[in-house]
């Protein structure tokens, strides 16, 4: 059997350096927001022939003065675009000076004003608060009649926290591929995001399922062994769960096109940490604020 509660310092310090990371990218770096939150145009476009380069592109849309463009290649023979919010005049504008480049197809056209943008932003942020409280209470909920050693209460907030390190580490890997390959952050992110959270939670779940299972049947010599015990009982469970969505998303993120990559890529980072968290970093918890109890309690008679 491991001692997977025995070496949570271990599991604690790598959690903590890699959200530090995550803290200094954020800090310094920001996250790259696309236009569904900063307002902005998104043109996609095939060329029929070769496509031209992107410099090439971008020294032809030079005179339609549209300040900061964003241009990458998508498939054999696509471009997208990312410019400033247009309007339907500069739009063809646009899409006259890319014909003259070659003959094209526009494949796809958004426009998204920075009011809207904010409103979407700040939409994203009340959808996961709100997600992580609803989780909070439905566990306190479900583990309500385990209240010895550990309140039930704290089940749901090791989740939160559990969560919180699922959510985080992989927004500052993205904050860091957005500071150095111009990754965007967009709508499809936060789904992404929300897709981690149920998939995470769910995991930990079946872990603090089974420890409220040996608590009831007495199972260990004491909280920790029984947490220890827990843990083992479901890790092969986890990682053989964890391991088939992870097939399945690689295979999307090789054969899915560019239009998914990102969001199978993140998926893959997510379902990675929230496989890692349920094991090694929820339950532990559980262990950890029982131990500080306990040195509380002796601290008090020692007085």
């Amino acid at each position: 059997m491991i001692n997977v509660v025995g070496k949570r310092k271990i599991f604690y310090t790598f959690s903590a350096l890699l959200i530090g990371a995550g803290i200094f990218s954020i800090a310094f770096w920001g996250l790259h927001f696309g236009i569904d939150f900063r307002g902005g145009s998104l043109i996609e476009v095939e060329f029929f022939q070769a496509r031209p380069e992107v410099k090439t592109v971008k020294d032809n849309l030079v005179g339609l003065n549209l300040g900061d463009v964003a241009i990458q290649p998508t498939g054999e023979r696509g471009l997208m675009i990312r410019l400033k919010d247009l309007d339907e005049t500069t739009h063809q504008q646009v899409l006259q000076s890319l014909n003259s480049l070659g003959e094209l197809e526009e494949k796809k056209f958004d426009s998204i004003g920075p009011v809207v943008g904010e409103e979407l932003k700040s939409r994203a942020y009340l959808a996961i608060i709100t997600v992580l409280f609803l989780i909070v209470i439905y566990i306190a909920f479900a583990f309500r009649k385990v209240s010895r050693p550990v309140a039930s209460w704290k089940y749901g907030l090791a989740a939160i926290i559990a969560l919180f390190h699922d959510i985080f580490i992989p927004t500052g890997i993205f904050s860091i591929l957005g500071h150095y390959l111009g990754v965007e952050i967009d709508l499809l992110f936060v789904t992404g995001l929300l897709t981690i959270l149920g998939f995470s939670v769910h995991d930990t779940i079946v872990v603090f399922d089974r420890i409220r299972e040996n608590l009831r049947k007495g199972v260990g010599s004491n909280f920790e062994d029984t947490v220890n015990i827990s843990v083992n009982q479901t890790i092969t469970r986890s990682i053989n769960t964890s391991l088939a969505v992870f097939l399945a998303l690689l295979a999307i993120f090789i054969f899915g096109g560019e239009s998914v990559q990102y969001f199978s890529l993140l998926l893959i980072i997510g379902v990675f940490f929230g496989t890692y968290s349920s094991i090694f970093v929820a339950s532990s918890l559980l262990v950890s604020w029982e131990a500080w109890r306990q040195k509380r309690i002796v601290r008090k008679l020692e007085r």
